[in-house]
């Protein structure tokens, strides 16, 4: 990579103020200053420095985040916080984006990344990637409940959904329960309790595909994936 694409990724500003660095001898490779912005940088191997501390490329990114309630899931709003503005500057700089969406008030699982390929192996239909849910219904869920969504519930649009696997925790005046569904539309999981007459008062997401929600995790925290579970992503989404 080019010694001045190598400092912008690394978020160490404009165009312009790269090139100071660079000129100034702020970039050290392998002990030597680089300052020709064109000189091409081995980001695997090098040893890399820029004002006297070692920094380590990376290409993609692949955050784990236990999204809090009232933060939306996209890269920037002009009205409300993001789940990007919680990320510190150094994870910020890699332009990682949320791995679809959880709503406003929903909770829990969402990864964030840079890589395109991996985001659209997830999302897309074709690969039934589940995901699972614990909710807490306003109403007691019954057995005929677990039937129906066995086979698929119409929601307020006609909508059909492909089959969801329900299965209840604690039933009652407030049911606890948990949900694994193979689509992600709008509001997908408090619609489908909205077509048997009940009311999702609670949603958090536990787990995506193969990688579960830490539980070490506090709402608005987040961690790096490690390779093994990035590992575990692919091979999950892989699947058709």
């Amino acid at each position: 990579m080019r010694a001045d694409k190598l400092l912008a990724h690394l978020g160490y500003g404009s165009r312009k103020e790269v090139k100071h660095l660079l000129k100034a001898g702020a970039l050290v490779v392998d002990g030597v200053a680089i300052k020709d912005a064109k000189k091409h940088v081995d980001t695997k191997n090098a040893s890399i420095e820029v004002h006297g501390e070692k920094v380590e490329y990376r290409e993609f990114v692949y955050l784990m985040m236990n999204k809090p309630p009232g933060v939306i899931s996209a890269t920037e709003d002009h009205r409300d916080e993001t789940v990007v503005d919680l990320l510190e500057f150094e994870d910020r700089i890699m332009d990682p984006h949320p791995v679809g969406r959880l709503d406003k008030d929903t909770v829990g699982l969402l990864l964030l990344t840079n890589d395109g390929q991996l985001t659209h192996q997830l999302l897309s239909p074709k690969k039934h990637v589940p995901k699972t849910y614990f909710a807490k219904i306003d109403g007691k869920v019954t057995d005929s409940d677990v039937a129906a969504f066995a086979e698929g519930v119409t929601l307020d649009d006609g909508y059909v959904t492909k089959p969801g696997k329900l299965t209840i925790l604690q039933t009652g005046e407030t049911s606890e329960i948990e949900l694994t569904i193979m689509e992600g539309k709008f509001h997908q999981v408090k619609r489908m309790f909205e077509s048997v007459g009940k009311k999702v008062t609670y949603l958090k997401r536990i787990s995506m595909g193969p990688l579960a929600l830490d539980e070490d995790l506090q709402e608005g925290e987040y961690r790096e994936l490690d390779e093994e579970e990035v590992q575990l992503l692919r091979d999950g989404s892989s699947l058709s």
